[in-house]
């Protein structure tokens, strides 16, 4: 009986996806529309645990504006929700499917149109991978600053979605400031285009920032014109070790109240550091309870990570040993972009959290986080982006064990609400996407909210873009 049920229904999906193809395919080229269920099944979830995701109707990898358009008018018509994806490195479900959904991924428009070296501005596709945007425009002596630690795999469009971060936004700033305008089909297939190509321009409400950050449900992002910078010197790395998290916290606190403006001041604790040294054999520290790395990438980095180091062992740091050269240099900053990665190879499942606090409350986070791992008996990691104070806590847990699952969500939640009791954020920079609505709801408020949600009727009445995230 209940395989007739399962075919039954499978027979109805096939049935009310023949229509859709069919549209599709009238403005798709074949290649471009994926329906083998085990193929478009691998397109059902970002890298998030415990996050829903359902089965999508069909995958469609467009090319082209018109091709995006068409496949919004065909979703409008047929009223199907449309799910927009990039690389799916995101860590909050917002990319996860839903059951009959068209997948929309945007990893074939991959070209970087143009780079213009007097106005400082790129104009990219979506799909541009974002290490590749920052070695094409290093070419031209330029920088595109925001970089995520998944900067190797994460497409710009990603980036634009969740308003990502990135290890060098303590001096460079996050995407929403090198985001000047957008082209963005609408959810009826419109295009639309936001902002400019000028240093400056306040013409109107700023619905490009509007876009930056929402996570896909708004609008598809087709192109988008960034500012660049001009590259910077070579950075050199210094590596504090404290004894404790709230005395690396102490350090971050110093540097900021003394004015320093660091490219890069970043924490590691002692879970994480052993975890990259078990997974890559890098040789840090297993000693130290924090490890703090702090870079300069100004004209003369030794006298001013000097000045740092000297802070740090003010704060009672135990060691403080700077980068002899760029090697030496760029080992240390791999090893902290490999620190997810690192814990996740604890027990083979993470729950990654975002919480951003006060620099100044840093330390009781930190605090915090130790704490309720205690409790919960339960391995969580800590790496931040420590010159923002904004946090990710790494909950470390054995999926297949019900019991575990169910401590390292409430370990979850916990922090969560510890960030917001600190007068922090739930999330810096990975978004609220399936993971955090419940939250979202509690950090904003009620009117917030429903401003929020005029905000998306509005450009999204029939509610089939990204439906279920956010709200």
């Amino acid at each position: 009986m209940i395989m007739s049920r399962i075919e039954a229904r499978r027979d109805e999906d096939t049935v009310a996806a023949g229509p859709l193809v069919d549209r599709l395919l009238g403005g798709l080229p074949a290649e471009a529309v994926l329906t083998d269920p085990d193929v478009t099944a691998s397109y059902a979830h970002d890298m998030a645990s415990f996050c829903p995701a359902g089965s999508p109707a069909v995958v469609v990898l467009p090319r082209t504006v018109e091709q995006v358009q068409h496949v919004m008018r065909t979703a409008t018509e047929l009223r199907v929700p449309v799910v927009p994806q990039g690389a799916r490195t995101g860590l909050s479900g917002a990319a996860n499917a839903t059951d009959g959904c068209v997948v929309l991924s945007l990893t074939k428009m991959d070209r970087i149109l143009e780079i213009d070296p007097v106005n400082r501005i790129a104009v990219v596709e979506p799909g541009v991978i974002n290490a590749a945007l920052s070695r094409a425009v290093a070419e031209h002596g330029l920088a595109y600053p925001p970089d995520p630690s998944s900067w190797e795999m994460c497409t710009i469009g990603g980036n634009i979605g969740t308003a990502s971060g990135g290890l060098c936004c303590v001096k460079y700033g996050v995407t929403a400031e090198y985001v000047l305008g957008l082209d963005v089909v609408l959810a009826d297939g419109r295009l639309l285009t936001t902002g400019r190509r000028t240093v400056k321009g306040v013409a109107g409400y700023d619905l490009t920032r509007l876009f930056v950050g929402s996570e896909g449900s708004l609008g598809i992002v087709v192109r988008a014109v960034l500012a660049l910078r001009p590259k910077p010197p070579e950075q050199l790395v210094l590596a504090a070790e404290f004894a404790s998290g709230a005395a690396a916290s102490d350090a971050v606190c110093r540097i900021m109240a003394g004015g320093h403006v660091p490219s890069l001041l970043e924490l590691m604790d002692r879970t994480t550091v052993k975890a990259v040294n078990d997974m890559a054999r890098m040789g840090l520290p297993e000693s130290t309870e924090a490890l703090l790395l702090a870079a300069f990438d100004t004209t003369d980095p030794a006298a001013d990570l000097a000045a740092l180091g000297a802070l740090c062992e003010e704060a009672g740091a135990t060691q403080v040993v700077p980068a002899e050269d760029a090697a030496e240099s760029e080992m240390l900053l791999q090893a902290r972009r490999m620190s997810l990665v690192a814990l996740e190879a604890v027990k083979g499942t993470t729950m990654i959290d975002d919480v951003c606090v006060p620099r100044s409350r840093l330390g009781e986070l930190i605090e915090g986080v130790e704490r309720i791992s205690e409790k919960h008996g339960l391995t969580i990691g800590v790496v931040a982006h420590a010159g923002d104070g904004n946090t990710h806590p790494t909950v470390c847990f054995d999926a297949s064990d019900p019991d575990e699952s169910r401590r390292a969500r409430e370990s979850f939640d916990e922090i969560m609400a510890l960030g917001l009791e600190l007068g922090g954020t739930i999330t810096g920079e990975h978004g609220v996407g399936v993971l955090k609505k419940e939250w979202l709801a509690r950090e904003a408020g009620p009117v917030s909210m429903e401003m929020q949600r005029a905000v998306k009727r509005a450009f999204d009445p029939l509610d089939i873009l990204n439906p279920g995230k956010l709200f």
